[in-house]
């Protein structure tokens, strides 16, 4: 009988075994992943940005999460000799209508206590000599690191302090007992005290499987990058980010430097016909059938529509995708990029046809299921394995 059982082999449920491990010293916890390595989904496909938490709706989860998990994944990566950079982003208008929503932006920053200052055309240049805009923000806090060593560091640190890692151990089954659960795996039983569920792409079923009736379900959008050629990284010094769309949930394309010294620019935000589908070509039947019968998803459809199409339209064009860089470096060529790896993120959406803006966590006596954890969940890793850990204590 374990105390606790952990789903998942991302960074979030790998810090949320460490934090455990750290509050209850003696508890016998165990972490079950379905593939045969760690964070092979959205933790290690996603950009690398330490997010600064400027976006988010003051007070919210990710608001707060992310300002705490900036810090401590800074000062955890000092510690543990991990490699990262806090190079800054800039944030630019390109016309008139989006000056009023880069002061917006700027404004929650100074809500979040985010270190932000206002730029002009000539200062943006000072930090992005070829980007083209009319005025921007600077952030000095965002950087950019590797989460997939990140995630190695906490499976170490975890097995360290006793917990049970196991990876290839796809949970098939869950039954709830009196005063515990059994996981039903493809190879073998597990018994627990306590559920966590943080399975991403597939949080929303393991919480079924438990009992569980989430307020939300996970429709996947695949997010496609291109590569700058290593002659054309020079046009970019740090991360350079557009004023995102208010009536489009995503942040739209933009320039990131990668730790590794290489400049990735995208995503697109794409509809996925796999909850696990990195390539264009990639269906799942159930996945599919999943989304088109959600009342949510048509509604959402039925609102941006338009936008959607625009970004399918992007995925297939690659003068598309182009054209909407030069927005921010007119320089970029087609001959300038050539496609890199794409991501997929686990968005929660409502019956509503709302996109869940905030990371959705559901208490239940003897579980607790992280339903919703999309970017900035990274960043924010090590304070929501902290009050992941804070949490149980509720119940035992």
């Amino acid at each position: 009988m374990y105390d606790f059982a952990i789903i998942g082999g991302g960074i979030v449920g790998l810090s949320t075994a460490m934090a455990l491990g750290q509050k209850y010293p003696d508890a016998k916890i165990v972490l079950l992943e379905k593939e045969a390595n760690w964070a092979s989904h959205q933790t290690g496909n996603n950009s690398g940005v330490i997010h600064s938490g400027i976006y988010y709706k003051p007070g919210s989860f990710k608001a707060k999460f992310c300002r705490e998990g900036n810090q401590a994944l800074i000062d955890f990566c000092q510690e543990h000799n991990i490699k990262y950079d806090l190079c800054g982003k800039v944030i630019v208008a390109t016309s008139e209508e989006e000056l009023p929503r880069l002061d917006n932006i700027y404004q929650r920053g100074i809500e979040n206590n985010i270190p932000v200052a206002k730029l002009t055309q000539e200062e943006v240049k000072d930090y992005e000599p070829y980007v083209s805009c009319l005025a921007g923000i600077l952030v000095k806090s965002t950087g950019i690191i590797d989460y997939k060593q990140v995630a190695l560091k906490y499976v170490e640190l975890a097995t360290k302090q006793g917990a049970e890692l196991h990876c290839d151990r796809a949970v098939k089954d869950i039954k709830e007992n009196k005063d515990s659960y059994t996981l039903i795996t493809n190879k073998e039983e597990y018994q627990t005290r306590f559920l966590i569920n943080c399975a991403g792409l597939y949080s929303d079923r393991v919480a079924q499987l438990a009992g569980v009736k989430p307020p939300a379900k996970i429709v996947p959008f695949r997010g496609e990058y291109y590569e700058l050629t290593p002659e054309k990284c020079h046009l970019v010094k740090t991360l350079i980010y557009p004023v995102p769309n208010p009536n489009f949930p995503f942040l739209g394309v933009h320039f990131t430097k990668m730790i590794d010294g290489s400049v990735h620019a995208g995503p697109n935000a794409v509809l996925s016909f796999k909850r696990e589908g990195y390539h264009k070509t990639d269906f799942n039947l159930r996945d599919f059938v999943d989304t088109m019968t959600y009342p949510g998803f048509w509604k959402l459809s039925a609102k941006h529509g338009k936008n959607g199409l625009q970004e399918m339209a992007r995925s297939w064009s690659k003068a598309l995708f182009v054209k909407s860089l030069q927005k921010l470096i007119p320089e970029v060529q087609s001959k300038d990029v050539v496609p890199t790896h794409a991501g997929v993120r686990a968005q929660a959406l409502g019956t509503n046809g709302k996109l869940v803006d905030d990371f959705l966590i559901i208490d239940r006596p003897q579980a607790m299921h992280v339903c919703n954890a999309p970017s900035p969940a990274a960043t924010s890793s090590i304070a929501i394995g902290n009050a992941i850990a804070q949490r149980v204590n509720l119940h035992n």
